[in-house]
């Protein structure tokens, strides 16, 4: 009798990094379903989370089965109202990180359960190593251009154990050239947008209520008055473009206060900090002492730093810049490596001034 093949169960956008992920598995003998999660489809924007349509027609094309979960109603509770409730209290959220955590790897996996599949493979850029205490290492995806492990530090081990990584070790145009020879009509499709919300102001209007969004002054740290704004969810910390001001040097977003409505502007070298205090931290690695040595990446696109942390209790750090004076916005994540192990992580809270 032959041996019973593993069953994955593969999220499916529509895009080409997706696709190709379902195409390897299938090449590498594993019993592939395709599934495709329709999550947003506000009408306050052009874009939507994923091509289930076209992720359907890949799926026909590999030979492979294709569902599609209805998670509107949850997605917009879980992660649309938080995100604008974030942007109306003078945070700059980043949804990606729940949408990883709490749907594709998240509701997906439990479906997955559900079908008796053994694991839930995804499109992204990481990589996970397992150990031989059956614990799981999330590492940096080899391609750093495309590295996604930053949306990726809230995962559970639980979660690590059961996911796949298919693309970790390739570069984004070699997977391209993977699609062509697969023959998937989505090897030239354009990257996707790194938030699928839209025209994230006229979201966050519509979740407001009353006078969420009314206007306010825009001040410099003495509380001088410098002119008037629309609305704090239209700003976030840093920004320099876009002020609507005349000033003699140029002038930054130093912060939002949300009880006020103010924002408050200043130089460049006003702007920087020392570290921040982060809240809602999470190990994929536990630390053994309270105080951490490594790095920590505090956007997306920027790159690790190394500092120090201070754990001050089981869900919040200290952390401090080594040399660095950077640019940190309350609601953003912080994710901690050591090299190209993933730590953890967690949202920051407010900057540690100079």
């Amino acid at each position: 009798m032959s041996e019973k093949r593993m069953t994955v169960v593969v999220a499916m956008s529509g895009g080409v990094d997706s696709s190709v992920t379902a195409g390897l598995l299938v090449e590498q003998g594993y019993d592939v379903q395709g599934v495709s999660l329709r999550m947003w489809e506000g009408d306050v924007g052009p874009r939507v989370c994923s091509d289930h349509r076209g992720a359907k027609e890949i799926a026909a094309l590999l030979g492979i089965p294709h569902t599609l979960l209805d998670l509107r109603s949850q997605f917009a509770e879980t992660v649309v109202k938080p995100f604008a409730r974030d942007y109306l209290h003078g945070r700059t959220p980043n949804p990606c990180v729940a949408c990883n955590r709490d749907f594709k790897l998240g509701m997906l996996m439990q479906w997955a359960r559900r079908q008796d599949a053994d694991y839930v493979a995804t499109g992204h850029y990481a990589r996970i190593v397992r150990n031989s205490d059956s614990s799981s290492t999330l590492m940096r995806g080899t391609d750093r251009t495309k590295d996604q492990s930053y949306f990726l530090f809230s995962l559970s081990q639980e979660q690590l154990a059961h996911a796949l990584f298919p693309l970790g070790d390739w570069r984004k145009e070699d997977v391209r050239m993977r699609a062509r020879q697969l023959g998937l009509p989505v090897a030239e499709r354009p990257e996707s947008q790194d938030i699928c919300l839209g025209d994230y102001h006229r979201l966050v209007e519509s979740f407001a209520e009353g006078s969420a969004t009314a206007g306010g002054e825009i001040v410099d740290r003495s509380g001088k008055v410098l002119g008037a704004h629309g609305g704090i969810h239209r700003f976030t910390v840093g920004q320099r473009r876009g002020l609507g001001l005349a000033a003699p040097h140029p002038l930054y977003v130093l912060e939002l206060a949300a009880e006020s409505r103010q924002v408050i502007v200043g130089t460049k070298e006003e702007l920087g900090s020392r570290g921040f205090v982060a809240d809602s931290v999470s190990w994929i690695e536990p630390p053994r002492d309270e105080k951490i040595v490594a790095e920590v990446q505090v956007r997306y696109r920027s790159p690790a730093i190394p500092c120090r942390t201070y754990l001050a209790d089981g869900h919040s750090a200290e952390v401090y810049f080594e040399d660095t004076d950077v640019t940190v916005t309350p609601g953003q994540a912080a994710v901690f490596y050591a090299g190209e192990r993933v730590l953890g992580g967690g949202w920051i809270e407010k900057a540690i001034k100079k």
